[in-house]
C-alpha cells in the first residue's frame, strides 16, 4: 500500500517561531516511515516557505527550496521552485505544526480550505474563537462554562486603574504561550502591563485573577468521539504560569512542574474532563485541542484558554498527558491524521 504524503507545517511568522520547531521535531521523530511520506515545509521568521529535509539543522539557509501552497485545487499541494521551473507536489494531507498568530487563528487553515487539501486540527471558525480569549469566553459562558469575569480594552482605549479589583491579569487577546501577560497587583503596575501586552495585539484582555489551581486537559477527537488524556495540575512556586518563557525549557522551569496526573480527587478529576468536552464542542474544535482551566477551592471548574495547536514538544504538555493515558506521539498522529483525511465535517 502506498505511504500517505503528509505535508508537516512548521515555523511561522509569529513569536511562538522557536516552539514550532521544535515541535515539528517531536512530530518528524515518531511519523511512522511505514505509513507516511513527509514533506516538510519551514516558513521562516520573514514568512518565506521552504520546501526542506526536515526541521533539524540550518533549513532556513540550507538545502531547502522555495514553495507555495497552492490555492489552486487542481495542483492539491505544492508548487516548488527548482532550477528556475516550478514542481508539482501533490500532498494527501497536512500536519499544521504552527502555535500562535498565524497558525492557530485560521489564516493556514483558511488556505488549506481554499487548496482543498485535509489537515489536521480544528477548522477556520473553531482556531478563530479560541485564538480570541475574548471569544472564548463569551461562546463558552453562553454554553453554560464558568469564565474569568474580563473586559476587553481596545486600541487606544484608557483604562482608570481605580476601576479595576486587583490582582487582575493583563493579556494580548490573540496571541499564544505567556506572551505580553502580566500579572497586575495594584493601579501602578496596570499601565505598564497594557503596554506590554500592546506589543503583541492591539486587543487587550483585563482579567479578574481566578483563585484556584491550573488544570489542563488533553482532547483529541471530534463530535462524540472524543478522548481525554490524564488531567494534569500545574505547581507553582511562586510567580504564575509562563509557558515556553524559559531560556532552556528541555531542563525546566524555575517556578513550575506539571504534576501528571494530577493529584486531584477522583470526581474533580472527573469534572475537569467532562468541562473540557463541553468547552471543546462548544467552540467548535476538532481534531485536537488542551483545554487549561482552574479548579477552585470549592471544586468548581472555570476555563483559563483553549489551544487548539498545543505544543508537541518533548516537554509540552499535551503529548506527557496523552502518553500517560497510554497514548504515545505515534498514535496521536495517527489519529490526527485519520481525522483529517475523513473531513471531520469540513
Amino acid at each position: 500500500m502506498a505511504r500517505l504524503r503528509i505535508g508537516v507545517l512548521f515555523g511561522g511568522a509569529s513569536e511562538e517561531h522557536p516552539v514550532s520547531v521544535k515541535s515539528a521535531r517531536e512530530v518528524a521523530k515518531h511519523l511512522d516511515p511505514a505509513k507516511y511520506e513527509p514533506f516538510y515545509i519551514g516558513i521562516t521568521k520573514d514568512g518565506e516557505w521552504r520546501l526542506c529535509e526536515g526541521p533539524e539543522g540550518d533549513w532556513e539557509r540550507g538545502e531547502s527550496r522555495p514553495a507555495v501552497l497552492a490555492p489552486d485545487r487542481g495542483v492539491h499541494g505544492l508548487l516548488v521552485l527548482d532550477h528556475g521551473k516550478y514542481e508539482e507536489v501533490r500532498l494527501d494531507a497536512v500536519v499544521p505544526v504552527l502555535h500562535g498568530r498565524y497558525g492557530e487563528d485560521g489564516a493556514v487553515q483558511g488556505l488549506l480550505e481554499l487548496a482543498g487539501i485535509p489537515y489536521a486540527g480544528c477548522d477556520i471558525a473553531g482556531s478563530a474563537l479560541c485564538i480570541d480569549k475574548s471569544l472564548t469566553y463569551l461562546v463558552a459562558r453562553s454554553a453554560g462554562i464558568a469564565v474569568p469575569e474580563f473586559r476587553i480594552v481596545a486600541e487606544g482605549e484608557e483604562v482608570d486603574p481605580a476601576s479595576l479589583k486587583y490582582p487582575v491579569f493583563v493579556k494580548p487577546a490573540r496571541s499564544g504561550s505567556s506572551f505580553g501577560v502580566s500579572k497586575v497587583a495594584g493601579p501602578g503596575e496596570l499601565a505598564a502591563a497594557l503596554a506590554e501586552a500592546r506589543e503583541y495585539d492591539v486587543k487587550v484582555l483585563v482579567e479578574e485573577a481566578v483563585d484556584g489551581a491550573e488544570i489542563g486537559c488533553a482532547i483529541l477527537g471530534s463530535g462524540p468521539d472524543l478522548v481525554a488524556g490524564e488531567v494534569d495540575r500545574i505547581a507553582l512556586s511562586h510567580g504564575f504560569f509562563r509557558i515556553h518563557q524559559e531560556e532552556r525549557p528541555e531542563t525546566g522551569s524555575d517556578n513550575s512542574v506539571a504534576i501528571v496526573p494530577a493529584d486531584i480527587p477522583a470526581a474533580s478529576r472527573t469534572l475537569v474532563r467532562e468541562t473540557a468536552k463541553a468547552a471543546y464542542r462548544a467552540l467548535g474544535c476538532k481534531g485536537l485541542s488542551r483545554v487549561d482551566m482552574f479548579l477552585t477551592e470549592d471544586g468548581g471548574v472555570v476555563l483559563n484558554e483553549v489551544n487548539t495547536l498545543p505544543g508537541m514538544t518533548s516537554y509540552s504538555r499535551y503529548p506527557r498527558m496523552m502518553a500517560a493515558s497510554g497514548l504515545g506521539m505515534g498514535a496521536v498522529l495517527d489519529r490526527m491524521i485519520e481525522l483529517a483525511l475523513a473531513g471531520t465535517g469540513r
